[in-house]
């Protein structure tokens, strides 16, 4: 039976970096301010500083790539206005983004410092990346013009940061789950609240499901994972980020269908986590693009599951 617990040591290390997450203010105090106010996304950059997270060698350490792991999703709890895991993913200094070549986005390439674009074949482009322009959906997406190819990325390199996006989304997803279980324990209807309702309990309890089945793969995932990944460790991450954004889809369905009107007002953090996770949910394939990258795998036998 494979072992799916992280290490004490690793759950601490995810308190503290959810603590100190929690100490910015979360989508409220942080996340939809940042919006407007460049100086939220300093703090945020400051916050991962203090606890370490420059100096993670995700590529090399085990250690460390279950630290970084566990940020990541940390990150998504408390929707941390920051690439996290194109810091983590690091080249030489380079924030390591990975592109559609065809529709170049970045989120948060507004913010200074060298950026690597990457597409999922492996080429890496060095780009101009313009200014942020105000947007509803993917506040912090800015577009990437004078694409160059400039070199090529390891496909192990961009496996891992398909990966620990997946873990940021899935943080972010407990989040908004944790949300909408406390609206609908608090909400009355005709008498009971809306928590008492079989439908709503139904509703819950397969939300709930889908996101223990994506902590699961995640974890399978990222303890698969080697510098040396060959094929089958790709198929892994594409696997695990198909399921991401189709769990994203599923919880904030959800999320929205139990708040109504409220999950579409700011003043709620469903909206505000909706809005700032759709770049990571779409980019930088959609789940279509990356399920016909995979379906040619499934025939030459490079695909393996939880249970093969």
């Amino acid at each position: 039976m494979m072992e799916t617990s992280l290490p004490e040591h690793i759950r601490e290390f995810s308190q503290v970096a959810q603590h100190r997450f929690e100490m910015l203010g979360g989508p409220q105090e942080s996340s939809l301010p940042a919006e407007r106010d460049g100086s939220m996304r300093e703090l945020a950059a400051g916050a991962l500083a203090e606890i370490g997270v420059a100096e993670l060698d995700v590529r090399n350490d085990l250690e460390d790539r279950l630290a970084g792991a566990v940020v990541a999703r940390a990150a998504g709890v408390a929707l941390l206005p920051y690439p996290v895991v194109d810091d983590l993913m690091a080249i030489d200094g380079a924030r390591l983004s990975p592109i559609d070549p065809r529709v170049p986005r970045v989120d948060h390439g507004d913010l200074a410092g060298p950026w690597l674009l990457a597409d999922l074949d492996g080429i890496a482009y060095t780009a101009t990346l313009g200014p942020r322009h105000p947007a509803k959906l993917g506040p912090f997406l800015v577009k990437a013009t004078d694409l160059s190819p400039v070199s090529t990325v390891p496909r192990a390199d961009l496996a891992l940061h398909l990966i620990l996006q997946s873990w940021r989304i899935l943080g972010a997803l407990e989040r908004a789950l944790e949300i909408t279980c406390e609206h609908v324990k608090a909400r009355t209807q005709f008498g009971k609240t809306l928590s008492e309702f079989q439908f709503v309990r139904f509703t819950i309890a397969d939300t709930s499901v889908t996101l223990r089945g994506l902590e699961e793969l995640a974890k399978f995932s990222l303890s698969r994972w080697t510098i040396d990944t060959d094929v089958t460790g790709w198929t892994d991450a594409l696997m695990l980020k198909i399921k991401a954004a189709e769990a994203g889809i599923h919880v904030m369905r959800t999320s929205h269908q139990l708040l109504g009107a409220l999950g579409f007002c700011d003043e709620s953090d469903i909206s505000v986590i909706d809005r700032h996770l759709q770049p990571a949910l779409r980019l930088p394939e959609s789940v279509e693009a990356l399920a016909l990258r995979l379906t040619p795998e499934v025939g030459a036998g490079h695909v393996e599951t939880l249970f093969s």
